[in-house]
């Protein structure tokens, strides 16, 4: 048992203050606000929900920096992808699961509490299978035992090198299963996770995209879910678009709405080229939106459809996916700042009037939970201690009334707000500082090197 006590916090019904918390097995087992602080309690000065990443490609952490050169031509998603398929065929177990280690830590310090691992790197370079074929799932298992994260691992089907079952080729081997060969994959990805990793870890899966996959494996893919969050890249670049509607006549999330029961245990990474009628109609299929501002700039996709998304009652989350920067409150100023600069206006993402931060956090905590199947996103009895701790008397913050704190953490804090995170209860974040820090940046400081020299 621990008890944390916290000056002031934001509970579903608002602001309270002097809160007392006690987490007993991983979960909040009593709140009582106006309390006083007792001796053993850790003392923080405001406690937020924590924040779930629902979208993470751990290993292309490692890459950060490395495809900002313009080669000659257009550079575009699709060339920064040749790229990636190049790096990934240098990969080691042991690489990955350094790199993995120290994207969970940066996660956790920035306040995330949770990751959504999308993971389709599952065999050696060329494609063929390790002794054990689930090898790779398991350094990212141990990579979130090491940091403390709360992990759904999404093991992807990726069966096609592009729509209309085109062969895979170079990298794209190292991702390659046939449904079958996945159906075994996912089995003992799942049985590992029962045997070794705590009892908050889920284990969903993720059809790749449409144009990885074809409607009858979609189709049988989905027959795995059982109760288990279901991921799937949709309509993120405009060629996508065109190449899906060319195949199966129609556009992606049209084609997906209208082929198979999509729901709220399903998230849409990107979803960033829509239609209003595509728009609406997924907001009401109760699908979270898995939006990644900061790669979504990055890679050149486009802004998502907001202020429509948000006005047909759709739920979003956030992910840092290629983690070429690893920040909550950049990725929150970075939807909206999108939304901004695509419809000329201030103060877009939130459905009516009152503080976008609120919005942004609260909605940003609150679906991203729902994506990755964790009883989370706000602080409340019987809910993992999923749970951050801001600093509110950082300069950025200092001048802010509860009320507009929230609107301070995404508009103008920096990361050195955050101070102290637990993720089911795992207190692994003391005053901004992981607790295995220096042992997680020496590990994949000595990793990056060898990489580095096979590049």
């Amino acid at each position: 048992m621990q008890t944390i006590f916290a000056r002031q916090a934001r509970l579903p019904g608002g602001w309270v203050q002097d809160l007392r918390l006690r987490i007993e097995n991983g979960a909040i087992a009593a709140l009582q606000p106006d309390s006083t602080s007792q001796d053993g309690d850790t003392r923080v000065d405001t406690l937020l929900p924590g924040m779930a990443n629902l979208h993470s490609h751990s290993f292309q952490r490692a890459m950060a920096g490395m495809t900002e050169h313009r080669a000659p031509g257009k550079d575009s998603f699709w060339t920064w992808r040749d790229l990636m398929y190049r790096f990934v065929e240098k990969l080691t177990p042991d690489h990955i699961e350094a790199i993995a280690a120290l994207t969970f830590m940066e996660m956790l310090e920035a306040g995330f509490t949770s990751v959504g691992e999308f993971h389709y790197l599952h065999h050696r370079p060329g494609g063929a299978p390790y002794a054990d074929p689930t090898e790779l799932s398991q350094r990212v298992f141990a990579a979130a035992m090491e940091t403390g994260i709360g992990l759904t691992h999404l093991p992807v089907l990726y069966s096609y090198g592009g729509a209309g079952q085109q062969p895979l080729s170079g990298g794209q081997l190292r991702f390659g299963n046939s449904v079958d060969s996945f159906v075994a994959l996912l089995e003992n990805t799942r049985a590992a996770a029962r045997r070794n990793m705590p009892a908050d870890t889920v284990v969903g899966l993720a059809p790749h995209s449409l144009r990885a996959t074809c409607p009858e494996e979609l189709i049988k893919a989905i027959s795995l879910q059982e109760g288990t969050p279901l991921h799937i890249h949709i309509a993120e670049q405009p060629a996508e678009v065109r190449a899906i509607q060319d195949w199966l006549g129609g556009r992606p999330v049209e084609w997906l709405l209208e082929n198979t029961s999509v729901d709220s245990s399903w998230c849409l990474i990107h979803a960033t080229h829509m239609t209003g009628k595509e728009t609406q109609h997924m907001a009401q299929s109760g699908a979270v939106a898995g939006l990644c501002p900061i790669t979504e700039a990055n890679l050149g996709d486009g802004p998502f459809n907001g202020p429509d998304f948000l006005g047909n009652d759709g739920r979003f989350g956030i992910g840092s996916d290629s983690n070429v920067r690893i920040s909550l409150p950049e990725e929150l100023r970075m939807l909206e700042y999108s939304q901004r600069l695509r419809h000329m206006a201030r103060n877009v993402m939130i459905h009516e009037a009152g503080s976008v931060g609120a919005s942004l956090f609260l909605g940003g905590a609150q679906g991203g939970a729902l994506a990755l199947g964790r009883n989370s996103g706000q602080i409340e009895v019987g809910g993992l201690a999923d749970l951050i701790a801001i600093d509110s008397d950082r300069p950025s913050l200092c001048a802010l009334p509860p009320s507009q704190l929230l609107d301070g953490f995404c508009f103008a804090a920096g990361d050195d707000a955050v101070t102290d995170v637990w993720s089911a209860g795992r207190h692994k974040v003391r005053q901004g500082r992981h607790a295995s820090r220096d042992s997680i940046v020496a590990t994949y400081k000595r990793c990056i090197s060898d990489l580095c020299a096979a590049l």
